[in-house]
């Protein structure tokens, strides 16, 4: 708007005509003797100079109650003055309303009257927000009038807030039936899930396409995760009773896990300073997003749970807890300004069980303030979770279901990169439940390459000779396309003429090698041994019935603590494998006892698994 309506506007400034023929607004204070000589005022003590008719007596306004002095019409048309021999009465007109508006930041402290320093602490304003609409009206006359003063803007910084629209891009009217009532959103999502839609689906200066399935998606993904983790701290703090009075453990001496949360976390709160001192604010939330869903919740807690479930409180794991609970406080603080009333709730909930903050309330704190950061770590995890995302998405593409393990996994990465994945291979390993990891320098023992011309590209630089550049380049030897990937350049010489070129003139094509599943993305190359051993399938199932027997305890309500017994029946080759992984499978499930047996007593549950039927049942333990 600055450089474009705005600045249209303004290099066609016109004069501003401030009078206007009406009733209601304030008056021109001018007054205006029979010879044409002005005469203007400028506060209600000098208004008290003049004087009103009254049964044929001139009253001076200093004597009237201050009730009865009124700044509008009709009072006002009544007060004259008398200067130098001459009766001066006002205009009858009236100011546009917009220098009202405009007037705000002076009006607002009752500046020049009183206020004077709190109206110099406060101008010119740090930023000011409306509509697109206002670019000819408040925008400008808060300008107009702020570089009459005092030769100076009025605000600093704008933000527009451009119109919502339906999620067909049209404007919302009660003629086409889509309009959408905010009071019933509120009722059904909350405010809180309604702003943080808004604020997060685009920025406030471009228009917003507004579609109910999103403020959903948006409580369910993030509102749903933020409480479904605090729940999780919740529950297991209580369980041991944790006493955050202790010192805080240092973070140089916490597992890394920690480290990395709390780098990834000051980080957010880093790049948040910044934004919110921008005014980006979509970006600044969608990064407490991505960091609550995606780092937190979904990396963090999850690699982490095996730490609260254990019985013992160790060192270990009271980092946990003051590791979790310092990200929850933090995010809290965070997605104030955007989310009051959960920011609210959630500081009060992790305050009430910890008593570690001095406020009452959470728009009561200072922003947080950034602390330990490890980017070498960060790199080395982001590397990691690359991998891992990737193998997932092989996985998922080829009917590998995580909880199958498999053999090996090969990765071909940069040189510079090589060291995070040994680094984070245990990492690695655990995430995509694959036994053994090899780091290869190049992708060549895992990946049939050949080449193929870019029709699109050279067709139009060397038109008769595509034909015989285009044979020359599918004959390219491995070692001709491995020099073109890491040179990004090849010299050819077809009829005499010499033609260099890239990779954006040539088609790499990766074929995968027979009983491996191969995928390369952004500078990494994975390859995933899919042929499945009886040992892997044995375990793979073993896996399978954990999750079952995990979901039958969550269905029927057990304690997460709660000690269980489990009976099976299935066939004879399911109950081998079961057997075989029995003390996995119990340690997993808090299981006493797993045994084949007729499941008739406790939560009995029947499904398939692959080939195989199966029925179990769950018993807490006596």
């Amino acid at each position: 708007v600055g450089s474009g309506r705005f600045g249209n506007w303004l290099e066609e400034n016109k004069d501003w005509a401030l009078s206007r023929d009406r009733f209601w607004a304030t008056p021109l204070p001018i007054w205006v003797s029979d010879d044409g000589d002005i005469f203007v005022i400028g506060s209600i003590e000098e208004l008290k100079n003049g004087y009103v008719e009254r049964d044929g007596q001139k009253i001076s306004v200093s004597e009237l109650n201050d009730e009865e002095i009124d700044l509008h019409k009709p009072f006002v048309d009544e007060v004259k003055f008398e200067k130098d021999g001459k009766i001066f009465t006002r205009t009858p007109e009236l100011i546009d309303v917009w220098f009202d508006s405009g007037s705000m930041p002076f009006a607002q402290y009752h500046y020049p009257f009183e206020n004077k320093k709190l109206f110099e602490k406060n101008y010119p304003a740090d930023f000011i927000c409306e509509g697109i609409d206002q670019t000819r009206g408040w925008f400008y006359t808060m300008h107009a009038i702020g570089t009459m003063l005092f030769d100076s803007v009025t605000y600093k910084n704008l933000i527009v807030n451009e119109l919502i629209l339906d999620k067909n891009g049209m404007k919302m009217s009660k003629t086409k039936g889509n309009t959408v009532d905010p009071f019933k959103l509120f009722e059904k999502y909350g405010a809180d899930v309604t702003r943080w839609y808004l604020v997060t689906t685009s920025p406030p200066w471009k228009p917003t396409l507004f579609d109910e399935e999103g403020i959903a998606e948006v409580q369910r993904k993030f509102f749903g995760t933020l409480t479904n983790t605090y729940s999780f701290f919740a529950l297991y703090a209580n369980i041991d009773k944790v006493d955050f009075s202790e010192e805080k453990i240092q973070y140089k001496d916490r597992p890394e896990i920690d480290k990395w949360i709390i780098s990834k976390l000051n980080t957010l709160v880093k790049d948040y300073e910044s934004l919110m001192d921008a005014y980006d604010v979509t970006k600044a939330a969608r990064e407490i997003q991505q960091f609550t869903v995606d780092e937190l919740s979904n990396w963090y807690v999850r690699r982490s749970r095996r730490r609260f479930w254990k019985s013992e409180i160790n060192e270990n794991k009271l980092s946990a807890y003051q590791t979790l609970y310092e990200c929850l406080i933090t995010i809290a603080k965070l997605i104030a300004p955007f989310t009051p009333f959960m920011a609210e709730e959630l500081y009060q909930n992790l305050n009430a069980f910890t008593k570690t903050e001095e406020n009452e309330s959470v728009h009561l704190t200072h922003y947080p303030q950034v602390g330990y950061i490890d980017k070498e770590l960060e790199e080395k995890m982001s590397i990691a979770q690359n991998v891992v995302y990737l193998t997932r998405a092989m996985r998922a593409k080829s009917n590998l279901k995580v909880r199958q393990p498999l053999s090996r996994i090969m990765v071909a990465i940069d040189k510079d990169k090589r060291e995070a994945v040994q680094y984070m291979k245990d990492v690695i390993l655990e995430e995509v439940n694959i036994k053994e990891l090899v780091i290869l320098e190049d992708d060549s023992s895992i990946v049939n390459k050949t080449a193929k011309a870019n029709f699109k590209v050279l067709g139009p630089k060397y038109g008769k000779l595509m034909k015989t550049l285009a044979a020359e380049i599918s004959k390219f030897s491995k070692e001709q396309i491995e020099k073109l990937e890491k040179e990004n350049r090849i010299k050819l010489e077809i009829d005499g003429e010499e033609i260099i070129l890239t990779k954006d003139d040539v088609e790499i094509i990766n074929s995968e090698i027979e009983g491996w599943v191969v995928e390369s993305e952004e500078g990494i190359t994975v390859a995933i041994d899919s042929e499945l051993t009886e040992d892997l399938i044995a375990e793979g199932y073993a896996r399978e019935v954990v999750n079952r027997i995990q979901n039958i305890r969550k269905d029927s309500g057990f304690d997460v603590m709660d000690k269980i017994k489990v009976t099976y029946k299935t066939d004879e080759k399911l109950s081998a494998y079961i057997d075989k992984f029995s003390d996995y499978i119990m340690n997993e499930t808090l299981a006493d006892l797993i045994e084949k047996g007729e499941p008739e007593n406790g939560f009995v549950h029947d499904f398939e698994l692959g080939d195989f039927t199966c029925s179990i049942s769950v018993q807490k333990s006596a």
